[in-house]
């Protein structure tokens, strides 16, 4: 259930050092490498800001979880004005194929920060859902523009 394609132009601040591009992540406020999955994670957040209305200040990147006595990163979150995870987002480069192990890894991401609207994307498919109160994936067509999610969010 691909929401899109591909993604509307993003004016990225892109560098070389040493042979190698850096991208400025917007979130993090410094620049970073650019890799496959990098870019899918640039354009995305562009996206949800600049066409979806997401505040920018309530989306973070590479948040650290706790998995057992594993630690990990989630990509990106989504957090409510009350600052509780409301989104989780899971990038891959656009090489990688969306596959059961990609819903595996962002379901246990779920399990630990309880949001309830998760979306995995390589940049070429993206897939967005919402879990429900019995715990099961409700896929939609697209990502919910911030002020439709922000109903849902303030009657929680």
């Amino acid at each position: 259930m691909p929401l899109f394609n591909n993604f509307s132009p993003a004016d990225l601040k892109i560098r070389r050092q040493e042979n190698k591009e850096y991208v400025f992540d917007r979130l993090r406020k410094q620049y970073v490498r650019l890799t496959p999955e990098e870019w899918v994670r640039q354009h995305f957040v562009h996206y949800l800001i600049e066409q979806k209305h997401y505040p920018e200040g309530l989306l973070a990147n590479e948040v650290c979880i706790a998995l057992g006595p594993v630690n990990r990163r989630c990509d990106t979150v989504l957090y409510n004005t009350l600052l509780q995870p409301q989104m989780i987002i899971e990038y891959k480069a656009p090489s990688v194929s969306l596959s059961q192990k990609t819903f595996d890894q962002i379901i246990r991401y779920h399990y630990c920060l309880k949001a309830p609207w998760l979306i995995v994307s390589n940049g070429l498919q993206h897939y967005c859902c919402r879990i429900n109160e019995q715990g099961e994936a409700v896929f939609v067509q697209e990502v919910p523009e911030w002020s439709e999610l922000g109903i849902i969010l303030e009657s929680k």
